[in-house]
């Protein structure tokens, strides 16, 4: 097990050493693969960029990927994977477009203007932090290939025995430090998997990136106390404001909860770290807490849900973003009638935990697409969940955190719904775009 992707970096590098001599090019592929690349990069003395790549994930299971993109518009899709988990055509482009923007979204904040370094004629290691099915792998070298480079080494810190084949197939050669009997998620070989947020990948890419992208890197973000009059209360919040925001995401509190909950804390703070501005906004003050009658008035946190939002379409600093909405517990039903209510400027709900059945018969009127996350242990919620879903007409998905609780407590388990939460909200609240083409594998 590997401390961290620093520590996992520095080990694999030792592996590479013998190819210092060729003078390649360290491509990482973010965002965790960059601090393994950092350290491939130092150790070899080589120049770093990142190549942005994409998972295609399955319906209803975003991490299981069948396909992948790259940013120069190369696009795989493992059919046999697609066919076996029921994806659609149209799920599947309806996929793409989605990873697409985000494709996009990350080129420019990772390199703004400039360009990726010329591969014309390069040896290039592409570095990752694991490799799982090798699908963002393919995309890349193929990407990496059509570019122009002379050699494509590919170096992960652990590898699933069954993926290395695939992948080395198309590599010139794989380097992995361990290849375990079985892999059972790259997670599980780290004992720090923190995300990595666009604020990280900037900070470690600084001394690569021009300067104003360099100063980018190294702002804080804003973060301001706010209280927003109601009626019978005031409510109070906390506003935090990266260097040019994205979005806003508004955090509603689940009964006997509050913004100083530590699991929406961490799910704002990687948030941030994606650019992201968020606003978590007690809806009961200190006494109403605590009675659990009004912790359970669904009509009353949606109203006051629907001032916090209102207000922040009229604040200067936040009137001009896509607004997403995040409800834990009862909060989350409180954010589904709220996204009725405010109608188009909220564009996209993000359920943790949540009980949508009590906001049942508004459901049919969402027009945000919503994400519902529930963890796999909790099965009355989850089952009220799956009771619910046919009620929502808006783009809907359920992520099923396997071996997770309510307040998904277990290792590891926050981290993956981090994860899916910034990939729900980075992928609807944006514009539309083009779609690259499509090539397949098997």
């Amino acid at each position: 097990m590997f401390v961290d992707r620093k520590q996992a970096g520095r080990l694999l590098a030792q592996l590479l050493d013998r190819f210092a001599g060729e003078h390649p090019v360290v491509l990482a592929l973010p965002r965790g693969g960059v601090p393994v690349g950092v350290e491939i990069a130092r150790a070899l003395h080589a120049p770093l960029d990142v190549l942005a790549v994409r998972k295609i994930g399955a319906p209803g299971n975003p991490e299981l990927a069948v396909g992948a993109l790259a940013e120069e518009g190369t696009a795989i899709v493992d059919r046999a994977v697609a066919a076996r988990v029921g994806m659609t055509q149209a799920q599947l482009l309806q996929t793409i477009r989605r990873e697409s923007h985000e494709l996009r979204r990350r080129v420019a904040t990772y390199r703004g203007d400039r360009q990726l370094i010329d591969l014309e004629g390069r040896v290039v290691i592409v570095a990752d932090d694991g490799l799982a099915t090798g699908l963002t792998q393919l995309a890349a070298i193929r990407a990496v290939r059509a570019l122009g480079a002379a050699k494509v080494l590919v170096a992960v810190p652990v590898a699933a025995r069954a993926s290395i084949a695939r992948v080395a197939r198309e590599a010139d050669e794989l380097i992995c430090h361990t290849v375990p009997r079985e892999l059972l998620g790259v997670s599980r070989w780290y004992e720090d998997f923190s995300p990595v947020g666009d604020g990280e990948v900037l900070r470690l890419l600084r001394g690569q990136l021009p300067a104003d992208d360099a100063q980018l890197a190294t702002d804080p973000p804003q973060r301001r106390a706010v209280a927003i009059s109601a009626p019978q209360a005031v409510l109070a919040g906390e506003l935090v404001l990266p260097h040019e925001p994205r979005g806003l995401v508004i955090f509603a509190h689940g009964c006997r909860s509050s913004r100083r909950s530590p699991r929406n804390r961490a799910v704002a703070e990687a948030l941030c770290q994606d650019g992201f501005a968020t606003l978590l906004v007690d809806l009961l003050s200190d006494g109403e807490t605590w009675r659990r009658e009004q912790a359970f008035d669904i009509a009353l946190l949606a109203s006051r849900l629907e001032l916090v939002t209102r207000w922040a379409l009229e604040e200067p600093a936040t009137a001009d973003l896509p607004i997403g909405l995040f409800g834990a517990s009862t909060g989350a039903a409180a954010a589904l009638r709220t996204a009725v209510a405010v109608g188009e400027p909220v564009r996209a709900v993000v359920s943790r935990g949540g009980r949508p059945d009590l906001a049942a018969r508004w459901l049919p009127a969402v027009t945000a697409p919503t994400l519902l996350i529930v963890g796999g242990l909790d099965r009355e919620v989850l089952a009220l969940n799956r009771k619910t879903m046919p009620m929502l007409r808006a783009p809907h998905r359920l992520s099923i955190i396997e071996n997770a609780s309510h307040l998904f407590g277990e290792p590891g388990k926050l981290e993956q719904v981090e994860a899916i939460t910034r990939d729900w909200f980075a992928t609807w609240l944006q514009s539309e775009a083009r779609l690259p083409a499509l090539a397949g594998f098997g």
